[in-house]
């Protein structure tokens, strides 16, 4: 059961505020640890990306909010402090550690309700619960359905190609990490329940579904069924380029043996005749 507000309880003013402590919370948590914080050199890890992430809850969150009947102002706020101790404390009991976090701001800053905080941080602890979403309040499954959903579709995607580069993978593997998020979304549709959020996963899947298929049409490799790898020919290698060859070019021996001084244009290989150097420098007709 939603509290009920008619008039919204927080000002835009005030949540600006809000954010800004957020923000400056994440980074301190950050800066605060030895090591850079937990997985720092994961940038998606960082305050920049958590603080990103939960601006898209809270766009997801509100949009289920409203369509679905949930008191919007408790969702937005909530959204907003839900991964407040992320990067500082175990993930898990960083939700029991935000709303801690969140409980000593709200409680000191503003004319607040009490029974509008205590609907807030009971959301920011239960929104990591992995129970039946039906089990709580529509504003803490409007907050949980917004978290799942913002990890799928073209976002969800991008980040996880992001990784590729962490793991050293080539762009051929791409529809195999592509496939993550796919399987990522599947799960989210069954275990998400409001119509709205239902709508949003349906949508951002079929995105990543389309994405995929560009991807196989584009990259023949990445759906071949045997993976065919190609090394060079020893006997070419070899061929192209043999001992004391001289470039007329550069006019310098490629023998690999010899040291090249890069600033004359003769060779320096004493079996060459150096008589006669090539000129190598070209004057405008």
């Amino acid at each position: 059961m939603g509290v009920e507000i008619k008039d919204s309880a927080v000002s835009d003013a005030e949540f600006e505020r809000m954010q800004q402590f957020v923000y400056d919370y994440l980074a301190a948590s950050v800066e605060a640890e030895d090591d850079g914080g937990r997985m720092r050199w994961y940038p998606w890890h960082s305050a920049e990306y958590r603080f990103n992430h939960i601006q898209n809850v809270i766009e997801i969150a509100t949009t289920i909010a409203d369509r679905e009947g949930a008191a919007v102002d408790v969702v937005r706020v909530s959204s907003l402090f839900h991964d407040i101790s992320k990067l500082e404390a175990d993930q898990d009991v960083h939700a029991e550690e935000g709303a801690r976090v969140t409980r000593e701001y709200l409680q000191t800053r503003g004319n607040l309700p009490q029974s509008f905080i205590d609907e807030v941080c009971q959301s920011v602890t239960d929104h990591s619960y992995q129970g039946q979403l039906t089990d709580v309040p529509l504003e803490t499954q409007s907050l949980i359905e917004a978290d799942i959903l913002d990890k799928i579709g073209a976002n969800g995607t991008a980040l996880i190609l992001l990784r590729m580069g962490y793991e050293s993978r080539t762009h051929t593997d791409a529809a195999e990490m592509v496939d993550r998020v796919l399987e990522r979304g599947r799960n989210a549709k069954e275990r998400i329940v409001s119509d709205t959020a239902e709508s949003i996963a349906h949508q951002r899947l079929k995105r990543v579904k389309w994405f995929r298929e560009w991807l196989e049409s584009e990259v023949p490799a990445m759906s071949a069924t045997e993976e065919i790898e190609f090394t060079p020919d020893s006997s070419t290698v070899n061929n192209r380029t043999m001992p004391n060859d001289t470039d007329s070019n550069v006019g310098v021996t490629t023998d690999p043996n010899t040291d090249i001084d890069t600033d004359t244009d003769a060779s320096t290989d004493t079996g060459t005749d150096n008589s006669d150097p090539v000129d190598t420098h070209v004057t405008d007709g």
